[in-house]
């Protein structure tokens, strides 16, 4: 979890921030989603070689 998204949802928690703290956690869930799904494929990332 980025740093930045992890003070953003301590400082919601310290307010009672329900709706912030929704917020971010749709947006971390959103984020983890993405990144799952967009895991690069071994095949295609071959380093390129001159011969």
């Amino acid at each position: 979890m980025p740093y930045w998204l992890k003070n953003q949802l301590m400082k919601a928690f310290q307010r009672g921030d329900i709706r912030k703290i929704r917020l971010l956690n749709d947006c971390w869930f959103f984020y983890r989603s993405q990144a799952i799904h967009m895991k690069p494929d071994s095949n295609n990332n071959q380093s390129m070689e001159l011969h």
